[in-house]
């Protein structure tokens, strides 16, 4: 018999009990490392926003996409924020004179969208954002790219696990000006390629004709849309293969060239079906994916040079990428780089299990170690009742992978305490008066 629903979260949505809270924190913790080692600093903005925010970028079709409300007696409309780029936006036009540039910043915000859930796809999960602002040129694209890889890194994956797909929107415009689409239409040609796989051919064409593009130029356009290089900074060999000048490439020519001159090659390649589907992106595209391509994107970004203006700030270059959990944790559990025990063992490990076996005055011992302990920076358990069944409670100190157990039991009459160190399997008696500095002072192992 099914549980009653309001026993279940609402679907689309997670509950986190410690176990998996673990693997949460993991996840993110490799995602904020990255970040800091790479120079970005974090911020955070408010789960909700005004709901004209996500509207002056995504237009009005995106309300059907968003948790949206107006509050009682308001004159307001708001949304839960369904991505983290427009309070970015928001938040550099604010002060966009007065903050230290460039600007580098990440979040790691709980995002949430109206729509169907499906395998890697939530109605509420987690995002990090990586974002640099200020900077022209191909070095941003290395520092936030770099930043994506080396929290890959941390996590246990490779480049045989995850591959980073790599575009540039004005190399690709080149190529379909090359095969005639009309200037005016290249933000429908763009929307064309990047949904080249969802259509069915007969409508591929009719609306590559509606572009500019006939018959064989809509043949080449599904060809450019499946073409893959391995990462290389030869413009002669990306001309080729789009039908554009090689000065037309020189772009992610030089994008390529530092990702290679980082040793970061090796995760890359081009994939110019890569384009990224909304229209504020200016320059280089690029997602990355799970290897085999059996799920979805696992994050996408790209160079937005004007959306810093859209917002009513000043023109900046930027470059950025969002990555969420869900399919990054699919990826994790399928490369069996978390735990069999569904992250028990990810949980904080306790330095001291004090255990009061029923002694006189353990139970005020109890308490003022505890206390001494904690204030010494220790992660200190303890028992909430008093048994001479010391064993059923030394099997609940390995249970959550104590260090250390302490028993004030029955020597407690001359003054010790039975200290087992529980990763060495030893036993020793102390002094009541010595306990606290040789805790203090024992190896903390892993």
């Amino acid at each position: 018999m099914s549980a009653p629903a309001h026993r279940q979260p609402p679907k689309g949505t997670r509950d986190f009990y410690p176990p998996e809270m673990a693997v949460r924190r993991h996840i993110e913790g490799a995602w904020r490392q990255a970040s800091i080692d790479h120079g970005f600093e974090e911020i955070d903005g408010p789960t909700f926003e005004h709901l004209s925010l996500y509207t002056v970028k995504s237009g009005e079709g995106i309300i059907n996409e968003l948790f949206s409300f107006r509050r009682a007696g308001g004159d307001d409309d708001y949304a839960l924020r369904p991505e983290f780029t427009p309070t970015l936006a928001r938040m550099v036009a604010a002060r966009a004179t007065s903050l230290p540039q460039p600007i580098k910043w990440f979040a790691i915000p709980t995002h949430f969208r109206a729509e169907r859930p499906q395998r890697g796809r939530l109605r509420e999960f987690i995002q990090w954002n990586v974002d640099l602002i200020g900077v022209e040129g191909p070095q941003a694209e290395l520092d936030v790219l770099s930043t994506a890889i080396v929290a890959m890194e941390r996590l246990g994956l490779g480049p045989s696990d995850v591959r980073v797909k790599l575009s540039h929107r004005g190399v690709v415009a080149a190529a379909l000006h090359a095969l005639g689409a009309q200037s005016e239409r290249l933000a429908d040609a763009f929307a064309l390629l990047d949904r080249r796989d969802k259509m069915e051919p007969a409508e591929f064409d009719a609306r590559a004709l509606a572009i500019g593009l006939n018959g064989s130029a809509s043949q080449r356009l599904t060809e450019i849309a499946r073409t893959k290089l391995a990462i290389t900074s030869d413009a002669g060999a990306i001309a080729t293969a789009l039908g554009c000048a090689p000065e037309d490439a020189q772009p992610l020519v030089e994008l390529t060239q530092r990702l290679i001159a980082a040793d970061l090659g090796a995760w890359c390649e081009l994939d110019f079906g890569i384009v990224r589907g909304l229209a504020y992106y200016t320059g280089s595209v690029f997602e990355l994916h799970e290897a085999t391509g059996s799920e979805r994107a696992i994050a996408g970004g790209g160079r937005y040079d004007k959306l810093i203006e859209l917002f009513g700030g000043p023109s900046m270059p930027a470059v950025g990428f969002g990555m969420g959990d869900v399919v990054l944790g699919l990826l994790l559990r399928d490369r069996g780089k978390l735990p069999a025990d569904e992250g028990a063992s990810l949980l904080p490990r306790p330095d001291v299990f004090l255990i009061s076996a029923g002694a006189a005055d353990a139970e005020a011992l109890l308490l003022q170690l505890a206390a001494q302990m904690r204030r010494e920076g220790l992660h200190v358990r303890h028992t909430y009742k008093a048994t001479r069944n010391v064993g059923k409670l030394l099997s609940e100190a390995g249970k959550c992978r104590a260090r250390h157990a302490i028993i004030l039991g029955a020597e407690l009459e001359q003054g010790m305490v039975a200290w087992k160190d529980l990763d060495a399997s030893s036993q020793a008696l102390v002094p009541v008066g010595e306990i606290l500095a040789k805790i203090v002072a024992a190896p903390r192992s892993s």
